[in-house]
């Protein structure tokens, strides 16, 4: 290693207090971090692209620095959706340092491993206080039965209001419409327990009706339309 000259010339003075690392909450411990090893939790963060049309939710489990689980779900670009498709393969197996200094295709998903990388260094991850933290395997909870991610797709104008398109139920086929044509319900399809009852055999018209539902009153409607054409 090398010194300035005016570094050489100085005197040694001794450190004397130890000023150690402040412990941080891990899976139900307090640990004093030191080494990549030494850290573990579950969190979710997001990321943005520069020009912010997509943005990137990214869900990590990491065990003794390694990421064990990656979850990535992608919204407003049709690229990324092939970028996370990398970037699933990328990130399992690597350190949590090693994922935040590789190019995960796309800025987005780069960014959201960046404020994921801050939350699990700092022990701000969710599983903080839970003792062991969580199994390889939690992140799929997120996604409920039929593995979709929960997804709000909604358009409006001012010259002819809101369309629901899609939202935490399922895709949305009919929105219910009251005598002032303000919105009081929807019909809607689980496209994910739907393509689960096709799969074991199920005709695909009985699977469709098995899968739909509503909310709000429809049964209440003056009016109801399609929101994709109408």
């Amino acid at each position: 290693m090398n010194y300035s000259h005016e570094v050489e010339q100085m005197c040694v003075v001794k450190k004397d207090a130890r000023h150690q690392s402040a412990p941080i909450p891990q899976e139900g411990q307090w640990t004093k971090a030191k080494e990549i090893k030494d850290i573990s939790g579950l969190t979710h963060g997001i990321g943005w692209c520069a020009p912010q049309q997509g943005t990137c939710k990214l869900t990590l489990n990491v065990k003794e620095g390694i990421i064990e689980e990656a979850l990535v779900e992608t919204a407003g670009c049709s690229g990324m959706t092939h970028s996370a498709a990398m970037a699933g393969e990328i990130l399992p197996g690597k350190t949590i340092l090693e994922a935040l200094n590789t190019d995960l295709v796309c800025d987005a998903i780069n960014t959201a491993m960046r404020e994921l990388f801050l939350q699990i260094v700092y022990g701000r991850t969710q599983t903080a206080f839970s003792e062991g933290g969580l199994p390889v395997g939690a992140g799929l909870e997120d996604l409920g039965k039929g593995l979709r991610s929960q997804i709000g797709t909604i358009f409006s104008t001012k010259a002819k209001g809101v369309r629901y398109l899609e939202l935490a139920e399922g895709y949305i086929t009919k929105v219910a419409l009251d005598n002032e044509n303000c919105v009081i319900g929807y019909k809607f399809v689980h496209l994910g327990k739907m393509m689960d009852m096709i799969k074991k055999g199920i005709p695909a018209d009985e699977a469709l009706k098995k899968a739909s539902g509503q909310y709000g009153r429809f049964d209440e409607a003056a009016k109801v339309i399609d929101p994709r054409e109408e």
